[in-house]
This record gives structure tokens, C-alpha cells and sequence, in this order.
């Protein structure tokens, strides 16, 4: 009960902070404007996040948390182009369901250089996590094998290249529409080279 309590405090605290400094920008927004916004005290805010930065760089961990699982829980006979699209469609389907609010915090990230630079180490770090996946879905090495890296990297290029879209697009093109289009790209590369059997 206690665990699920400061989930919700910790959800509603993401929730107001992001749409505060998607709306007014990073660098103006005070925490404790985010603390009067979302009713808690400064001390409750610090039991949560150490910064303001924290509190994007949570939202994506947790968003590159979600797309391991779902590669973790398809089917292993799904082709890898497929299991990656459904992995990395986790994240943008939300985007799509919460169309105006998620536009609002991916323009924010894409557009504060120092929101930017976590986002794009927390990819390192969701790169790494789906090689591994990857790898053992495939029953590869994933440090002789090229593949599961190359594969994680294609995927996550495919995702990356949505979101600047959508974002400069100012949310008139569909996400959804956008990745199924981006992996009609990708796609035969990553079910060629299972095929053709690279050597590991």
C-alpha cells in the first residue's frame, strides 16, 4: 500500500513538473512552481527527484524500461523486425494517446540542450539493454555477434527519427503512422541479415 502510494505521489509529481516546464520552458520554471502546481511540499519534491533534470531523466528511463519489456515479452518466433517494432511502438503510442501533453515534453527534450544530452545518453544506455535482449532472444553472443548492437541501434535510429518528425512537424504528422513507415525502411536489413546467417 505504502509502495503504491509513493508511486502515485512520484506519478503526479512527473506528470505536473513535465507539463509545467514543457509549457513554460526548463530553464524558467522553479521547483517550487512545480511543487505548488503538483500540492506537495519542496521536502516531498527532494525525496523524489535531486533536480529538475531528474525528473526528465526518469520519464525516459522508465520510457527505455517499457521497451525492453515488450521486446522481453514478444514472441520469440516473431521476426526481429517485428518484435522491435512493438517494442519501440510502446513509447509512441503513448506519444499518440496524449497527442497535445507528450508533444509539449518530446519539444521540450528535443529543444534544451542539456534535456538533449541526457536523452540521448539514456539511448546509449537503451541500446545496450536491447542488444543484450536481442541476443538472448536469438541465442547470440552479443560481443562476437554484430547483430543484436547493429539491430538495437537500427531500431532505436527509427524511433529517434520519429519523434524529431513529430516534433518539428508540431504534432501535425501521426507517430504511430510515422514508425510503421520507418520500419518499412528498416525493416528487410534486419530480417536479411538473420537470414543470410552472419557468422558469429
Amino acid at each position: 500500500m505504502a509502495q503504491r502510494k509513493r508511486q502515485l505521489v512520484s506519478n503526479e509529481l512527473t506528470e505536473a513538473a513535465l507539463q509545467l516546464l514543457a509549457l513554460k520552458g526548463f530553464d524558467v520554471v522553479t521547483i517550487d512552481e512545480i511543487v505548488t502546481s503538483a500540492g506537495v511540499s519542496k521536502r516531498t519534491f527532494f525525496r523524489y527527484f535531486a533536480s529538475k533534470e531528474d525528473v526528465v531523466v526518469r520519464f525516459l528511463a522508465d520510457m527505455g524500461t517499457g521497451i525492453r519489456a515488450e521486446l522481453a515479452a514478444r514472441p520469440i518466433e516473431e521476426r526481429p523486425s517485428v518484435a522491435l517494432l512493438h517494442a519501440v511502438s510502446v513509447p509512441v503510442t503513448a506519444c499518440a494517446d496524449h497527442s497535445d501533453r507528450a508533444l509539449r515534453v518530446v519539444q521540450l527534450i528535443l529543444r534544451t540542450p542539456a534535456l538533449l544530452a541526457r536523452f540521448l545518453e539514456r539511448q546509449a544506455r537503451w541500446r545496450d539493454d536491447l542488444t543484450v535482449e536481442l541476443a538472448r532472444r536469438l541465442g547470440l553472443d552479443p560481443d562476437a555477434d554484430l547483430y543484436p548492437q547493429l539491430a538495437a541501434g537500427m531500431a532505436l535510429t527509427a524511433f529517434d527519427a520519429v519523434l524529431q518528425r513529430w516534433s518539428g512537424s508540431d504534432g501535425a504528422e501521426d507517430p504511430a503512422e510515422l514508425i510503421d513507415r520507418a520500419f518499412a525502411v528498416i525493416a528487410p536489413a534486419l530480417d536479411a541479415a538473420r537470414t543470410t546467417g552472419e557468422p558469429s
